[in-house]
């Protein structure tokens, strides 16, 4: 069954409701959607019967596990669409839908929600939260997708790109409320899941690259949307005194005049709450530059950078933490997903969480405590030796931190394993992880450290020089990890490097979706290849499972997209999924389905337009080149390579004309399709802008 879905699509409650601040006032009966399943502590603490995916990790323990069993590893063969939606105008695709009673939700890009039935594919409803409109300058520094919602009590919960957070009634497609979460006057943008337990929902932010930023989480009365809590990850300037205790302890971490940088630590992904102890993990963030030695010249773990902090889900006061990577240097966040389990290790029984983060070391940690149980490395790192366990501290490679001059790093700032979640399987007791072997050359030459200064709206917030490596020296897996044994149990290697999540199911399987379209089956045990789908075009985000009417379902959003293939260069943009080519879709799966997806073209690969009408000045292209990584490369790559997220601009004519670039890129002329209106550059930059990419093409003498 295929459905195409129109450009506006609403319900007159939503239309109507679209620009409302003040909370709507619910009854107590308003638990549950038409008297179904009451989405609450009691059913989020569980794994249930499968029916339903109530939270973007399935529950609150974040395993993405399923107990269906209907599809396994001995039918997954039969797997066949059984519906699919058309979605004609989103573009980067990488959340997780959740379902609950028969109705899916999920978001699509420019964070506008839908509801659909789940065994069909109708659509019910659709929401849009006009972030575009909403943005402001900030448009500039958001990118256009999120990772997920959730649900409470009849209650979808949604965190925009512009920063608000916002409830909408699960029946209707009505808001409920909406409540800015950050400083409008700041680059602050949330492409984060909302967490919800206890009443309340919480929520982070990102932003570290773009200014100086000190992160914080907010939770929020899920009702009404008024304030809770608030806890700062690092400590503020000491002249206005310090929140809490916790921020006079981390203040002692730090040196210099930190403050002024912002710090960093911004939590934009990786929050989990335990209900056995009552308490939410955070995954913390990066520096504020990267480069430690602006930002605390003299030293210091910088706490908490780069930690888990558990903190009481009633009052948001410090637990402990454990710090992944102390004073860190390489963009080692531990933002990446926090997962709960009952590990038996050296025959004692753990209440344990494991966690994966950028560092390339894969952690088991003692969660009443916050002690240190193992940690080994699950890819190649070359900034660290190991984690000494009496100090749970890693051990650094002399020279890492590129104090003696340019050095190759591994992982990069990308990381061994970023957002795209792994999954537990209890019954093989095997996490599966999207490992990326990639490495960079890290220096701080040519960077002042006593004058260097926080950028201004600009993606160039580090403090160092750096060079990715390309799709030629790069390489992915999906490792099978073992987290009692500290070691790999199967590993198979994937297309490219940026590949999705991943699901597990009781049938022993483990589903993923590839950078090259593919969706495949593999046996949870050993890794054997079950069934693959090609889904004509990237896939970025995790699929999920469920059952309406006693059949199991299995669904993904398919749409390339997230960071990588906006930041372009050849690690993106080898797979040919150019920006507005190819479909973007949410397909469903059941066993016997019998639907045909509608062809999608094969890969495509931008041509840049060769001109003799345009003559590159030199002096300009140059002067071009040192603003284009800081206001484009966000969007269209770096070196004007593109990797599917916007337009090649190598292939634009608008760049050919300089009234049409002028129009664009300082008049707004394309802002309703996402471009920023860039009024802060002069006419003069505009046109330094567009002779460095001019200066990107190829002359007809070198074709």
């Amino acid at each position: 069954m295929k459905h195409k879905l129109p450009r506006t699509v609403a319900v007159a409650a939503a239309v109507a409701m679209a620009g409302c601040t003040e909370p709507t006032t619910r009854s107590d009966s308003d638990t549950s959607v038409e008297g179904g399943t009451v989405v609450g502590d009691a059913a989020l603490a569980a794994v249930g019967n499968g029916d339903n995916w109530l939270a973007y990790g399935q529950n609150y323990s974040e395993q993405r596990y399923s107990p269906l069993a209907q599809v396994d590893d001995g039918n997954v063969s039969e797997l066949g669409v059984a519906w699919y939606l058309d979605l004609p105008n989103d573009r980067s695709l990488v959340g997780t839908p959740l379902v609950v009673d028969g109705v899916l939700y999920y978001e699509g890009s420019y964070n506008v929600l839908r509801a659909v039935d789940a065994k069909t594919g109708e659509l019910l409803w659709e929401y849009d939260p006009q972030v575009i409109e909403h943005a402001g300058d900030r448009l500039r520094v958001v990118w256009d997708y999120s990772r997920g919602i959730a649900f409470w009590k009849g209650a979808v919960y949604q965190a925009t790109m512009d920063g608000r957070l916002i409830a909408v009634d699960a029946r209707t497609g009505a808001q409920l409320w909406s409540q800015m979460t950050v400083d409008p006057e700041l680059p602050l943008y949330i492409t984060g899941v909302p967490k919800v337990f206890k009443d309340k929902v919480i929520i982070g932010n990102g932003g570290t690259e773009f200014g100086a930023i000190r992160g914080y989480v907010t939770a929020y009365d899920a009702a009404t949307g008024e304030q809770a809590w608030r806890w700062w990850t690092v400590p503020g300037s000491p002249a206005e005194g310090f929140e809490n205790e916790a921020m006079a302890m981390a203040a002692e971490t730090w040196t210099g005049e930190w403050w002024k940088f912002g710090g960093g630590g911004t939590v934009w992904n990786g929050i989990t709450y335990d209900p056995d102890f009552d308490v939410v993990y955070l995954g913390t963030g990066n520096g504020a530059p990267w480069n430690p030695k602006i930002r605390s010249p003299e030293g210091g773990d910088n706490l908490f950078l780069c930690a888990i902090v558990a903190l009481d889900a009633d009052t948001g006061e410090y637990r402990w933490h454990y710090q992944t990577t102390p004073a860190e240097a390489w963009d080692y966040n531990s933002n990446m997903d926090i997962v709960l389990a009952d590990l038996t290790v050296d025959g004692r029984d753990v209440k344990a969480l494991m966690h994966a983060p950028k560092n390339g070391f894969f952690y088991v940690i003692d969660r009443s405590t916050g002690q240190l149980i193992s940690a080994e490395p699950f890819a190649r790192t070359t900034w660290a030796s190991e984690i000494d366990l009496e100090t749970g501290r890693p051990v650094e490679v002399p020279g890492a931190r590129y104090e003696e001059g340019e050095v190759e790093i591994y992982p990069s700032p990308w990381g061994a394993h970023t957002w795209h979640a792994m999954s537990y399987n209890p019954g093989t007791g095997l996490a599966y992880v999207p490992t990326m072997d990639i490495g960079a050359m890290y220096s701080d030459e040519g960077v002042d450290i006593k004058t260097w200064e926080s950028p201004d709206w600009a993606f160039e917030g580090t403090g160092v020089e750096l060079t990715v490596a390309e799709a030629e020296t790069s390489s992915s897996f999906l490792k099978a990890w073992d987290p009692v044994e500290q070691r790999a149990a199967w590993e198979v290697p994937l297309p490219g490097v940026w590949n999705a999540g991943t699901l597990t199911t009781a049938g022993n399987l483990v589903l993923q979706g590839r950078a090259d379209g593919q969706l495949f089956a593999y046996s949870a045990d050993d890794g054997s290849v079950l069934w693959t789908y090609n889904l004509g075009s990237g896939i970025s985000a995790a699929p999920i499972t469920y059952a309406v009417d006693g059949t199991q379902y299995v669904s993904i959003l398919v749409g390339w997209g997230a960071a990588m293939p906006a930041l372009g260069t050849s690690l993106s943009a080898q797979h040919g999924w150019a920006y507005r080519v190819h479909p973007r879709r949410l397909v469903t799966f059941a066993i016997g389905g019998d639907v045909e997806l509608s062809p999608s073209p094969p890969p495509f690969f931008p041509e840049p337009l060769v001109s003799s009408d345009f003559v590159v000045d030199s002096a300009l292209a140059d002067a071009g080149e040192s603003i284009f990584p800081g206001k484009c490369a966000i969007c269209h790559g770096f070196g004007a390579v593109a990797g599917g997220g916007a337009p090649d601009l190598r292939a634009s004519p608008v760049v050919l004309s300089r009234e049409a670039f002028i129009d664009v890129v300082l008049g707004g002329g394309r802002r309703e399709m996402g471009m920023p209106q860039f009024g802060n550059l002069s006419e003069i930059e505009a046109g330094a802008l567009q002779h460095y990419i001019r200066a990107q093409v190829p002359s007809e003498e070198e074709e």
